[in-house]
């Protein structure tokens, strides 16, 4: 199964990348999440965002749900993406399900990153022995079960649980977002992500980081923060913020201003 370093037209026009002044999105949305924060961080620097692959502004062929059966294809298109752009030394965010996809991609090109900025990522969604991932099995088979055959009632419900439910502007905008997905799709990248397990890689990962997590979040518990911290051997810091958490990005932008402007040092130079 080939990669999109070799789709036609380039892998930097099939991801839809765009390119301002100087990260990737995460479930059921795309890259307009971070129109909130691309024009404080591009007074200062080069800013690159794009979209992941499952996304409705990217052409349907290019999704292959086999292929994207688990995240490592993701981090293969951000690893292409960035040497296609010639770019190394990176600090990265990645929202939700790119935060994971960050930390793999670091693995296996670490010069290409020089901070990872994980936004309310997890490396296991499903609860096991000793660890609470906020799910348990039966929780995650009604979710399927009901993207499956109500795909409009199961965005309806669930968009006010992701999101801060006082927001309505931030429900509005993820609501109609994950309405532009096609249910099959949508149905195929949720198993993907919540039935993901990428808690082997976190030892690997040698990329300095900083861990944002909202002290609220119904799909992450807050102590995923801290797992992440103990088991990164970089020693990541990590930002619990005094809000409740959006995930639509809508809010997490905020989030992330919040927490960055205490910190200039770690504002993303690439948003991917």
């Amino acid at each position: 199964m080939g990669t999109l370093c070799d789709y036609g037209g380039g892998i930097v026009n099939t991801l839809n990348t765009n390119v301002y002044g100087n990260g990737t999105h995460g479930f059921g949305t795309d890259q307009t999440v971070w129109q909130y924060l691309i024009p404080y961080l591009a007074c200062y620097f080069k800013v690159v965002v794009f979209d992941l692959a499952f996304s409705p502004n990217i052409k349907a062929e290019v999704y292959d749900p086999k292929k994207y059966a688990n995240l490592d294809a993701y981090a293969q298109d951000l690893v292409c993406l960035l040497d296609q752009l010639n770019l190394n030394k990176t600090i990265y965010m990645g929202h939700s399900m790119s935060a994971m996809i960050g930390c793999l991609a670091a693995t296996r090109r670490s010069e290409l990153f020089e901070h990872l900025v994980l936004v309310s990522g997890s490396p296991r969604y499903l609860n096991a022995k000793g660890y609470d991932g906020g799910f348990q099995k039966s929780e995650l088979e009604t979710i399927f079960q009901t993207i499956h055959q109500n795909f409009s009632s199961w965005v309806q419900n669930f968009a006010p649980k992701a999101v801060d439910i006082n927001n309505t502007v931030a429900i509005a905008l993820f609501e109609q977002s994950l309405r532009r997905m096609e249910p099959d799709v949508a149905l195929s990248v949720a198993k993907t992500v919540f039935l993901s397990d990428l808690r082997w890689v976190l030892p690997q990962v040698i990329v300095p980081c900083t861990i944002i997590q909202s002290r609220k979040d119904y799909i992450v518990p807050k102590s995923i923060a801290f797992y992440m911290k103990r088991r990164i051997p970089a020693r990541p810091r990590v930002q619990i913020l005094k809000t409740v958490r959006s995930f639509s990005s809508a809010n997490s932008l905020y989030f992330t201003i919040e927490s960055s402007e205490r910190d200039p040092n770690v504002v993303c130079k690439v948003l991917v």
